[in-house]
């Protein structure tokens, strides 16, 4: 396949020197941000990988020993065919074995935000649960809360007035209500919300966009997601 998007490894020393160099997939989706979480059995990436038929689902990808690499392993086969890229990649996060894992599709002719846990460090996942309710827009984050639950944070909304929103989903698929972080612009220049955990508080981060723009932070303790 020609002028085909890879996905690349290297690790780094604390000197600069390059080790462990490798190709973990020749075709991938070309703008959409690859994410990286560390496990309790090496590193995990998960990406919006590129078929040749355009379809542009997510998949991970695992370390294993001896610098080597899992085959690449589609998340849920959402089937979402698009001849451009949506610039709208994946979140994951872990912490020892358990992993989650929360990206945006378009897959069946609706966008939604979805989400998926695994307590295999990434090796198999459970069911996708959706976290958004409609007017989605994607750009998720995630975070991972010590009782195994998850916050997803993502953009919603139209070309007049946008928000910043965020759920607490739990792996047996109870999801919590939805908060409203801040009202937002829905346009590239407004980026990507983050979200930061510092024990039981929740750091929220995202661009205003105007002239000029501006980075606005918000906290919150976790015990207001429920």
């Amino acid at each position: 396949l020609k002028e085909s998007m890879t996905l690349r490894y290297a690790a780094i020393d604390a000197e600069g020197k390059l080790s462990d160099e490798a190709q973990l997939d020749e075709r991938v989706c070309e703008c959409c941000q690859t994410s990286t979480a560390l496990t309790s059995n090496g590193v995990i990436a998960a990406y919006r990988d590129r078929s040749p038929t355009e379809v542009r689902d997510i998949s991970v990808i695992r370390s294993a020993a001896n610098a080597t690499w899992s085959s690449p392993q589609t998340v849920h086969s959402d089937n979402w065919q698009i001849t451009a890229c949506p610039v709208n990649g994946p979140a994951i996060v872990a912490e020892g074995s358990r992993v989650a894992i929360a990206w945006f599709t378009e897959g069946g002719g609706a966008p939604h935000v979805n989400i998926a846990f695994s307590n295999d460090g990434g090796a198999t996942f459970g069911n996708k649960i959706q976290v958004d309710d409609g007017n989605t827009v994607g750009r998720v984050d995630a975070l991972l809360l010590p009782d195994g639950s998850a916050l997803v944070c993502w953009l919603a909304g139209t070309v007049e007035s946008g928000e910043i929103k965020v759920r607490r989903i739990q792996p047996n698929g109870a999801i919590g209500p939805i908060a409203t972080i801040a009202k937002t612009d829905i346009s590239r220049s407004s980026g990507f919300p983050r979200m930061a955990r510092l024990r039981d508080e929740v750091i929220f981060a995202w661009t205003e966009f105007g002239k000029p723009s501006h980075v606005r932070i918000a906290t919150a303790d976790v015990s207001n997601y429920k």
